[in-house]
C-alpha cells in the first residue's frame, strides 16, 4: 500500500487540524488569562484585586466554554462554598436558600428535626474522619430520648458517610418532614458503635425551666434565645415569692445562643465590671460588655452554684466564665465544650447568605477558652461504664425490655419503679440507680421529662449540698479565675520542659 494513501492523508489532516485548534484555543486562553492577570499599579498595592479579576475571568470562561450549558448559580454557590471552607473554620460556612430558611426556623423557635446540637470539622483525613460531633442533645427531643449523648459521633445518616458531607448537607439530611424517620449510626468512644432510627418531630427550641427544691431555686437554662432574659426574670420573680435562700443554675448540655441574651442574663447576677469582651482585627468588633448595678436582681448574699458539662458551649461558657471570674458562683460538673468565637449571619441578594466568625470572646479575666473549655471548681462525673458494659447497655436499650414492661404497667409509682429496677438488676449488671432512671424516663415519655431527678443526678445533689454549706463563701473566694488557671498551666508546662 502506498504510504500516502487518501485514508492516511485524511488522518494526518485531521490530526493537524486538531493540533491547530488546540493551539489556537491555548493561545486564546493564555492571552485571555494573561490579560486578566496583568498587574496594574492598584493591584500591585492590593493583591486581592488581582485575584478577584482572575476569578471573574475564570467564571466567565467556564460559563461560556464548558462542554455543557452551565447555570451561573451553580458556579456562584460553588465559589462561595469553597471560599468559606478554605478558611478551615467549622463555624464559617456558606448558607444556601434552604440553609437560611432552616436558620430562620431555628431562630423563630421551631423546626422539624431530631433535636441534636452538632458541629463538624471542615477537613477530613483517613486518620481523622470529619464525623459529626454531638455537642448536646436538646431535652425531650427524639435524639435525647434515644440516648444520644454529648461527645457521640454520627458516622452515617441513612447509610451515607458523614465525613463526605458538608455541614449543610448534614442538616438537610437530619431535618425534614415531621413524622418521617432517619437512621443514624453512632460512634461512642473508640470502639462502641450502634444505629438508631429517629422519628423527626417538631423541635421547639426551649429556653428556661425552673422550680424550687425546698428553699433553693433551680434554674435550668436550655438555650440562650431572645426570650431567655425575660424567662430568667420570671424564674427569679418566682424564687423571690418562695423566699429562696440559694440558687442553682443548670447549664449542662446548653449549646449556647445569642451573646446579647447571655450578657443580659449575666447582668442579673453581677453588679459591676465586665461580663465578656470580644476581640477582632476589626476595631468596631472590639467591645466590652459590662454589668450594671441597676440591672442586678439577685442579691449578692444569695449563694449560686452552676452545673456544667461537655455539652455546655458558647454562650453557656460566657455565663459560666463571667460568674467564675467574678467569684460570684461555684462551678460543679465537668469541663465545658470550648467554643470561644462569635459568629454573625450575613444575608445575600439571592436569599442565601453566609455565617462567619467575626471575633473571639474573652472572659472578665481576659481569657479565651476556645478548644480548651472551662474546668469546674469541683469535678464530679457519673461513674463510667467499661466497654463491655457499654455494649451490654446498648443491647439492653435496643431490646425494648423497659418499654414493653412500662407499656403493660401504666401509672407506675416510685415504689413500682424501685421494685422493677431491683428485679432487672438481678438479671443485668447495671446500677439500680441507672435502671430506675431508665424506667422513670420511659414512664415520662408521653408527658415529658421531669424538671430534675434527685434519685439519679449526683451532680445536682452535690450542688444542693454546696449551696447550703456554711463553708460556701470560703469555697468561692478560694477559687481561681480562668486567667490564674491559664498562667498556672503555662508555668507548669514550662517547668516540665525544663525538667526534660
Amino acid at each position: 500500500m502506498n504510504d500516502f494513501s487518501p485514508v492516511r492523508n485524511r488522518k494526518i489532516f485531521i490530526t493537524i487540524k486538531k493540533i491547530f485548534i488546540f493551539f489556537i484555543l491555548s493561545v486564546f486562553a493564555s492571552q485571555c488569562f494573561s490579560e486578566s492577570q496583568s498587574t496594574t499599579a492598584e493591584e500591585a498595592e492590593d493583591p486581592s484585586l488581582r485575584y478577584l479579576r482572575t476569578l471573574n475571568s475564570v467564571f466567565s470562561y467556564v460559563q461560556q466554554n464548558y462542554v455543557d450549558d452551565v447555570d451561573p448559580k451553580i458556579l456562584y454557590e460553588g465559589a462561595l462554598k469553597g471560599m468559606m471552607e478554605a478558611l478551615g473554620d467549622p463555624y464559617t460556612v456558606y448558607l444556601n436558600t434552604d440553609d437560611m430558611r432552616d436558620l430562620t426556623d431555628t431562630t423563630k423557635g421551631n423546626f422539624g428535626g431530631v433535636g441534636l446540637s452538632i458541629t463538624k470539622p471542615v477537613s477530613s483525613t483517613p486518620e481523622n474522619p470529619a464525623y459529626v460531633e454531638v455537642a448536646s442533645p436538646i431535652e425531650d427531643t427524639p435524639g435525647a430520648k434515644a440516648g444520644i449523648q454529648s461527645g457521640d459521633f454520627i458516622t452515617t445518616i441513612d447509610d451515607k458517610p458523614t465525613p463526605e458531607m458538608t455541614m449543610q448537607e448534614v442538616l438537610a439530611n437530619l431535618r425534614g418532614k415531621i413524622g418521617t424517620s432517619v437512621k443514624v449510626s453512632i460512634l461512642r468512644g473508640k470502639d462502641i458503635s450502634f444505629s438508631v432510627s429517629l422519628v423527626r418531630a417538631l423541635i421547639e427550641v426551649p429556653t428556661v425551666k425552673y422550680g424550687m427544691i425546698n428553699d433553693t431555686g433551680y434554674l435550668r437554662i436550655i438555650e440562650f434565645t431572645p426570650d431567655t432574659p425575660k424567662r430568667v426574670q420570671d424564674a427569679i420573680d418566682s424564687f423571690e415569692k418562695n423566699q429562696y435562700t440559694g440558687l442553682i443554675i443548670d447549664l449542662r448540655n446548653n449549646p449556647g445562643g445569642l451573646i446579647t441574651s447571655v450578657t443580659a442574663v449575666a447582668d442579673k447576677f453581677i453588679d459591676d465590671g465586665p461580663v465578656v469582651s470580644t476581640k477582632s482585627r476589626l476595631s468596631f468588633e472590639n467591645t466590652v460588655m459590662t454589668a450594671s448595678k441597676s440591672k442586678t436582681v439577685v442579691p449578692q448574699n444569695i449563694p449560686i452554684v452552676v452545673l456544667i458539662n461537655h455539652g455546655s458551649a458558647s454562650a453557656a461558657e460566657i455565663l459560666s466564665g463571667a460568674l467564675k471570674d467574678n467569684h460570684r458562683a461555684y462551678l460543679i460538673g465537668e469541663r465545658t465544650y470550648g467554643k470561644g468565637s462569635v459568629q454573625q449571619v450575613f444575608p445575600l441578594r439571592e436569599q442565601d447568605g453566609f455565617k462567619m466568625t467575626m471575633a473571639r470572646y474573652y472572659t472578665p479575666s481576659d481569657t479565651n477558652i476556645d478548644k480548651v473549655g472551662i474546668p469546674p471548681d469541683l469535678e464530679i462525673k457519673d461513674p463510667e461504664m467499661s466497654e463491655e458494659q457499654q455494649k451490654d447497655y446498648i443491647e439492653f436499650i435496643n431490646s425494648g425490655t423497659i418499654a414493653g414492661y412500662v407499656s403493660s404497667h401504666p401509672y407506675m409509682t416510685e415504689q413500682d419503679i424501685k421494685n422493677y429496677a431491683e428485679e432487672l438488676s438481678a438479671r443485668y449488671k447495671f446500677e439500680p440507680r441507672l435502671l430506675r432512671r431508665l424506667i422513670r424516663l420511659e414512664c415520662d415519655r408521653t408527658t415529658g421529662a421531669p424538671l430534675y431527678d434527685l434519685d439519679y443526678d449526683i451532680q445536682l445533689n452535690k450542688a444542693l449540698e454546696i449551696v447550703k454549706s456554711s463553708n460556701y463563701t470560703k469555697l468561692v473566694e478560694a477559687t481561681k479565675t480562668l486567667k490564674e488557671l491559664q498562667l498556672a498551666a503555662e508555668q507548669a508546662s514550662d517547668i516540665s520542659v525544663l525538667k526534660k
